[in-house]
C-alpha cells in the first residue's frame, strides 16, 4: 500500500498540471463576474422592467430572445465592443486610448439611466477590485462598466477571449436574475434560458475578439426606448 500510494504521488507530481496558466484566471474571473461580486448590478433591470411592464417580455422564451438580441446587435454587443478596445488599449500602456474608449461608452449609453448605470457599475468594480490592483481610491477619470473591467483583465493578463465570454455570460446572468423577479420567471424557466443562451453568448464574445470600434452599433432600438421610459415608470423596482 506505502509503495502504490508513493507511485501515486510520484505520478502527480510528474504530470503537468491541466489547469497551469489557466487557474488563476479562471477563478478571478469567476470572482469578478459573480451576482456576489459587489458592484450592486442586482438593482439594475436594464429596461427590462418597463419592458415586462409593457408586456413585451412575458415568459422564459421571450426573455432569452430579448437578451439574446441584445447580445446580437443590442447594448451587450456594444459593451464587448468598448471591452475589446479597452482592453487592447490597457495591454498597450495607452492611457489615453483607454479614456477615449471610456467617453465613447458614456456617450453611447442612451438616456440618463444607461449612463448612470455603466457609470454607477464602472465605479464599484474598481472599488471593490482594490483586492487586485492596490488602489481602492478616487481616480480622476470615471470608467465605463466594461472598460473598468477590461482594464483590470488586461493588467492581470486574463486572455482577451475568456474575459469576452466571462462578460457576456454575466451581462446575460444579470438580466435573468432581474427577469426572474419581474415577470416572475420560476427557477426552472431560468436555468433553460441559460441553457438556451449558451450559444448566443459564445458568438457574440467570438464575434467581439476581432471586433474594432467601427463594429459599434445597435439595432435594439425598442430596448433603447425602454430604458428612457423606465425614467418615468412609476412604480418600478430597479433603478434602470
Amino acid at each position: 500500500m506505502a509503495e502504490r500510494r508513493a507511485a501515486i504521488t510520484t505520478t502527480m507530481d510528474t504530470t503537468d498540471d491541466p489547469l497551469r496558466g489557466e487557474g488563476l484566471a479562471l477563478v478571478q474571473l469567476l470572482t469578478w463576474l459573480s451576482p456576489a461580486f459587489p458592484v450592486g448590478a442586482f438593482a439594475l433591470s436594464h429596461g427590462l422592467e418597463t419592458a415586462v411592464r409593457e408586456g413585451r417580455v412575458r415568459d422564459g422564451a421571450a426573455t432569452r430572445d430579448w437578451i439574446a438580441a441584445l447580445l446580437a446587435h443590442g447594448s451587450g454587443w456594444n459593451d464587448l465592443v468598448l471591452f475589446c478596445a479597452a482592453y487592447r488599449a490597457e495591454a498597450a500602456g495607452d492611457r489615453q486610448a483607454v479614456r477615449e474608449v471610456s467617453d465613447l461608452a458614456l456617450a453611447l449609453a442612451g438616456s440618463q439611466s444607461r449612463r448612470a448605470e455603466t457609470r454607477d457599475l464602472g465605479e464599484a468594480f474598481r472599488r471593490a477590485a482594490a483586492p487586485w490592483t492596490g488602489s481602492p481610491g478616487p481616480e480622476p477619470d470615471e470608467d465605463a462598466y466594461p472598460v473598468a473591467v477590461a482594464r483590470l483583465c488586461a493588467a492581470r493578463a486574463i486572455p482577451l477571449g475568456a474575459a469576452l465570454l466571462a462578460y457576456a455570460q454575466g451581462f446575460a446572468s444579470t438580466l435573468l436574475s432581474a427577469a426572474l423577479r419581474l415577470v416572475p420567471l420560476g427557477q426552472s424557466a431560468v436555468t433553460q434560458a441559460h441553457h438556451d443562451l449558451e450559444a448566443s453568448v459564445i458568438e457574440a464574445a467570438r464575434r467581439a475578439a476581432t471586433s474594432t470600434l467601427a463594429d459599434l452599433g445597435s439595432g435594439a432600438l425598442v430596448s433603447e426606448l425602454c430604458a428612457l421610459r423606465h425614467e418615468t415608470l412609476q412604480p418600478r423596482l430597479f433603478r434602470s
